[in-house]
């Protein structure tokens, strides 16, 4: 009975004891180390040094016409990939990475040579006959010079003669002297005519000789070779109505861009920056670079470049402008291709082995920090002096200790 009372003592209901309910409070541990303040930005991988392989253009007369040959039915111009350099693949500085079909301008520089020699011969023949005519004309001319020179002779002699035969000595002179007048003057026309006639075809042969010229000169444009030493990148092309990249066996357009030879040694990211955020970022700043298609790489950078005007963006109020900010790569990756899409951590300031708590933990009344550090006793509140801080922490110079727990959010 005794006992039975004691327990009924110590447990019954005491009205003046306050009820104790447990209280669940998100806590976080103060580590220590090294606190990043960076700006986040966000751009496309791009070369530095790259080198654009286009489609040459084709030089010679669409018309045919001087030509050797039937033609090619305007087919001489069209731009068919025989042979083109993998995708990603390495190339050395004088390697062939195009080759075009080469049949039509093979075809064509056969067909301009026949019609060059053609006319070499044609133009000597003509030459030929110009001297030839124009010893015969001279010739002729002799002639009629000499009956004119006779037919005056004779008329010295018409006082002496009867009157009959001085009319006839006198319209002889007459019509020798027409006679070699109009034979000199049908001279000059038929060796300007013939002149007329070898300029033509000097014209033609020098028509021919240039589309010869030509048609060589386009046939060395029919293989590109690297001009200096990298990647091979295909270009996205609009090709039989979709984007894709050409393959061979594709016609492309003379001045087309169709193939990039990247330096991988310099490749970059360009950026653009709030031109608010854009005041932190200085020259020679280091970041850390990550590929939206490689999440686990981090590749380290420098900021190289930052633009002197803002711009606007299509997808942000007009008066939010972005500095354009280019970012350096300072390491070689293999799986670097320009047009990736990645993000870059710009480092703007740091603190070195500070105490650090999570953001959420810092409260401020009146301008003054605290926390609310957990005791034997229960939460305390202990006023801090807050250092460095970015997105999600904050350092603290005194007031905590690393190992100590803080509460994320105002105990009861």
């Amino acid at each position: 009975m005794a006992g039975a009372s004691a327990w009924y003592w110590i447990a019954r209901p005491n009205p003046d004891r306050p009820a104790v309910h447990p209280v669940s409070v998100a806590t976080a541990i103060v580590t220590s180390g090294d606190l990043l303040q960076t700006v986040r930005l966000t751009g496309t991988i791009a070369a530095e040094k790259y080198a654009s392989i286009a489609a040459p253009r084709i030089q010679g007369n669409r018309s045919n016409f001087n030509r050797g040959g039937p033609g090619g039915m305007g087919g001489d111009f069209d731009l068919v990939l025989t042979r083109l350099a993998d995708p990603g693949s390495p190339v050395k500085a004088g390697d062939v990475v195009v080759e075009f079909d080469r049949q039509a301008q093979e075809l064509r520089l056969d067909d301009y040579e026949d019609s060059l020699i053609q006319h070499e011969a044609n133009l000597n023949r003509l030459t030929a006959n110009l001297a030839a005519s124009a010893e015969s004309l001279q010739q002729q001319v002799r002639v009629a010079k000499a009956d004119y020179d006779k037919a005056r002779l004779d008329w010295t002699t018409a006082p002496i003669r009867p009157a009959i035969d001085a009319e006839k000595l006198n319209i002889a002179v007459d019509q020798t002297r027409e006679q070699y007048e109009q034979m000199l003057k049908q001279a000059d026309l038929l060796i300007e005519s013939q002149r007329a006639q070898i300029r033509a075809e000097e014209i033609d042969r020098d028509q021919a000789r240039m589309e010869v010229q030509r048609a060589q000169t386009n046939l060395e444009r029919m293989t590109i070779r690297a001009p200096i030493p990298g990647l091979a990148v295909l270009q996205t092309l609009f090709r039989q109505g979709q984007l894709a990249q050409v393959r061979v066996g594709d016609r492309v357009f003379p001045g087309q861009t169709f193939l990039i030879i990247v330096d991988p040694r310099s490749m970059v990211v360009d950026t653009t920056v709030n031109q608010v955020d854009a005041q932190r970022v200085r020259l020679g700043q280091r970041t850390r670079i990550r590929l939206d298609a490689y999440p686990e790489m981090e590749l380290p950078g420098t900021v190289t470049g930052i633009g002197a005007m803002s711009k606007t963006s299509a997808t942000r109020a007009g008066y939010v402008g972005q500095i354009p900010i280019r970012l350096k790569v300072e390491c070689e990756e293999s799986r670097l291709i320009p047009d990736l899409t990645a993000g870059a951590d710009v480092l703007v300031a740091s603190e070195k082995s500070a105490v650090i708590v999570p953001r959420a933990a810092v409260f401020e009344e009146e301008g003054k920090a605290f926390v609310f550090l957990r005791r034997a006793e229960g939460w305390v509140r202990r006023p801090i002096e807050r250092g460095l801080s970015n997105h999600i922490a904050v350092a603290v110079r005194s007031g905590l200790r690393s190992g100590d727990t803080v509460a994320l959010q105002r105990p009861m």
